[in-house]
């Protein structure tokens, strides 16, 4: 009788352990849910009290490194810029190109990857301190440039096609193919967890195909040939139907000539098919990134006025019933020209001639010309 208990005890053990097991292992990112039902779930530990505000209309943005975003005196300097400035709001790398997260994560879908890392180790505290000077934050997620993930998963990578192993664009950097559908959920799960933690908007970048390296010598597993639009088609259809459901607002970072193109440029962008999907769309219209001689003009970066008005004045025909969806990145960097205060405040009135009303400036050093900005 003793024995036939224990035997009842142990199996009635294993049942429920092999039930907790298959609960967290299901892909509970896939099903909509309302933010409560996030904010209790296992898979996204919230930061205590976290909160939201709404997007400010107009968006005035500069972007933060992981890097200076876990630096307390860093960082400090560039909020007091937001505070002294028209500067309304600010994008912190939430993933940046090298697949690292730049913080610690609760979901076991991101968990398994160990992609984590604890560069902004009070991010939840720092947010909320950002809030309450009424400062709107953006996490910024580079999705398909990700050699952390390529190295758990090789089965989701841009291969060679000479010898089917991982290709690598020419800063070694590996790419997932944007039709790996499983490697959608840890987006997803990365998505949601920022946003419980207090991010206010989820900007999505390097959502295209590779563009530069060996492209003589790719091949995509999971895209096959397929058209490189449908597939991103697909991939925003997908971030949209499941995020935007919970009020979430997300954006995504298109190149600046996707404004002008009328083809995917090979990478599978095209601006309505994002326009379709998001909230905002931000071209990354910097004067520096344009080919020489655009608008007969030997070298775009020396004239940055004539180049994103162009460009502009081409994103609001093509974007005439959505106007608002365009919020775009300038230039606040030396490449093709040292940029003066002249020559940033210069673009940001291209805006304003073109139609639009919010921008955001990139600098990758995080250094930022003050005098280009309206002072409060």
């Amino acid at each position: 009788m003793k024995f036939s208990f224990a035997v009842f005890l142990i199996i009635t053990v294993a049942v429920a352990l092999t039930a907790i097991f298959w609960f967290r292992s299901s892909s509970f990112y896939n099903f909509p849910q309302t933010y409560a039902a996030i904010e209790k779930s296992e898979e996204a530990t919230p930061h205590a009290g976290a909160t939201h505000i709404k997007t400010p209309e107009p968006v005035k943005a500069i972007y933060m490194t992981s890097f200076v975003a876990g630096n307390k005196e860093l960082r400090s300097a560039l909020v007091k810029l937001i505070e002294d400035t028209e500067l309304n709001s600010v994008v912190i790398d939430i993933k940046d190109y090298s697949g690292t997260i730049s913080f610690k994560v609760s979901s076991p879908t991101l968990v398994q990857i160990g992609a984590s890392s604890n560069r902004i180790s009070d991010i939840g505290d720092f947010i909320e301190s950002l809030h309450k000077k009424d400062i709107y934050v953006i996490g910024r997620i580079s999705i398909f440039q990700d050699s952390k993930l390529v190295a758990a998963r090789p089965d989701w990578a841009v291969v060679r096609a000479s010898d089917w192993n991982v290709w690598r664009d020419r800063k070694g950097i590996a790419w997932i193919d944007a039709a790996a559908r499983e490697s959608w959920e840890y987006f997803l799960a990365l998505a949601k967890e920022s946003y419980v933690l207090g991010f206010d908007e989820i900007n999505f970048d390097y959502i295209r195909f590779p563009s530069d390296g060996d492209m003589n010598d790719i091949a995509y597993p999971w895209s096959g040939t397929r058209v490189k639009t449908e597939v991103l088609d697909e991939f925003f259809r997908y971030l949209s139907d499941n995020l935007r459901p919970l009020g979430i607002p997300i954006s995504a970072d298109f190149f600046g000539m996707t404004t002008t193109n009328r083809d995917d440029l090979n990478i599978g962008q095209v601006l309505e098919v994002g326009l379709a999907h998001f909230d905002f769309v931000s071209p990354m219209v910097y004067p520096s990134h344009y080919p020489n001689n655009f608008l007969g003009i030997q070298n775009p970066a020396t004239e940055p006025y004539r180049v994103i008005r162009y460009s502009l004045d081409k994103a609001l025909a093509r974007a005439s019933t959505t106007p608002k969806k365009i919020r775009p990145w300038l230039q606040d960097f030396d490449l093709g020209a040292d940029y003066t205060s002249e020559m940033v405040r210069a673009q940001i009135q291209a805006v304003y001639d073109s139609g639009f009303t919010g921008w955001m400036l990139w600098s990758p050093s995080n250094r930022y010309t003050q005098d280009a900005l309206l002072h409060e």
